[in-house]
């Protein structure tokens, strides 16, 4: 019972959990703005443009003629829906701008490490050297495998001491 406890223990601790977490707090909060930009600025603009378009000057009327009664208490709210998927659409595009800026960072990010460090350009420079002397240039496979013999050493030899 006291393993279950300290797994859940690092799974909650873990960054995932957090990381999903502060998403679902962002993504709550991001919407209300985007909700409130519509319904504050697009779905009366929309609603402006229809009453210029029907000539009526109430936009509350304006807007009420993309709803529909087929009976009386029946209304089908087409407003509504038009203003929903408006904000699924500004939604969905804000969040695919920042998925793209922030893979855009993360590849930049991964090509500034994979940048050839001091270590790769003095290895050129030694190989070119010894091409000009004459003398066998090392491979990078050669390179690891004598780095890992000598650290396999280095482990037999601390082994046998102890």
């Amino acid at each position: 019972m006291k393993r279950i406890f300290s797994e859940f223990k690092e799974f909650i601790i873990g960054g995932d959990v957090l990381d999903l977490a502060v998403g679902v707090v962002i993504g709550s909060a991001f919407t209300a703005i985007v909700t409130q930009v519509v319904e504050g600025l697009i779905t009366p603009l929309v609603g402006w443009f229809v009453a210029a378009i029907t000539g009526t000057r109430d936009l509350e009327s304006s807007l009420s003629i993309l709803d529909w009664s087929p009976t009386p208490g029946v209304t089908f709210q087409f407003g509504e829906i038009v203003s929903a998927m408006i904000t699924f659409i500004l939604t969905g595009f804000i969040l695919f701008i920042i998925v793209k800026a922030a893979n855009k960072a993360k590849r930049t990010q991964e090509e500034e490490a994979a940048a050839p460090v001091a270590e790769d350009y003095l290895a050129e420079i030694r190989d070119l050297l010894r091409q000009e002397q004459g003398l066998p240039v090392e491979t990078n496979e050669e390179t690891q495998s004598e780095e890992t013999n000598e650290s396999e050493e280095q482990t037999d030899s601390k082994n046998t001491q102890t």
